[in-house]
């Protein structure tokens, strides 16, 4: 499939719902640039803890975000994260570094401070951007807004089967106990909630495959015009 012009595809979800295995797949198939939003939450509450600053003082984590020292490198599939020029991209997958992560996003100063920066990633030939406020927030005026989701039993057992693929720990009754405080947390804070946009297709994956869920969007993009049969 080839580009039409230069636009957003928005994917939003909660953790665990498979976004952001779908928008690499989605990226690749359309050729196209990724954003993984959640990965500069993450290294900015990684960064906050080495530097040892509080995770509630607001200034302090606010100054991080807008000198954040972090690097994204396309390597085939793969996208590796540096931090300061160290390879970080295994580490901020752990558990405890999304909690960080979750506690840092909820700041509006600091979401404001990583704004431009992922608005920057809308390069031609077009984006794919993942996240949970891509489509309310971030990309307002994308002409594809994703919102995927799954039962909080089914986005356990996967983050369940990621962490014991990757060598961590896991409980899975504790993850399933964390995802829904997450949800919860995300879904009632002040600060760009977790939900919907207006204009967005809500895909529920619990009994999908990864390959429906991505035939699902390119079609959907198909038919908006966004892509063309080569």
């Amino acid at each position: 499939m080839a580009p039409v012009n230069s636009p957003v595809l928005a994917i939003d979800g909660p953790s665990s719902s498979g976004k952001g295995t779908v928008a690499r797949i989605v990226a690749s198939r359309l050729g196209w640039h990724l954003l993984d939003s959640g990965a500069l939450y993450r290294v900015l509450g990684l960064h906050a803890e080495q530097q040892g600053v509080a995770l509630d003082d607001e200034p302090a984590v606010e100054a991080l975000a807008r000198r954040l020292p972090v690097q994204f490198r396309e390597e085939g599939d793969d996208t590796r994260v540096l931090l300061q020029g160290t390879d970080i991209s295994h580490v901020i997958r752990d558990e405890r570094v999304g909690e960080l992560a979750s506690r840092v996003a909820v700041m509006q100063p600091v979401r404001d401070a990583l704004l431009a920066r992922q608005q920057a990633f809308a390069e031609a030939p077009g984006l794919v951007a993942d996240g949970r406020d891509m489509g309310t927030v971030v990309f307002r005026d994308a002409p594809l807004k994703i919102f995927l989701t799954a039962s909080a039993e089914e986005r356990a057992r996967r983050r369940y089967n990621q962490l014991k693929e990757k060598g961590f720990d896991a409980n899975l009754p504790a993850l399933v106990e964390d995802i829904r405080a997450r949800d919860d947390r995300d879904m009632q804070r002040e600060v760009a909630p977790l939900k919907p946009a207006d204009d967005a297709i809500v895909i529920d994956s619990t009994s999908l495959s990864i390959d429906d869920v991505v035939n699902r969007i390119l079609d959907e993009a198909a038919r908006r015009s966004l892509v063309q049969s080569a």
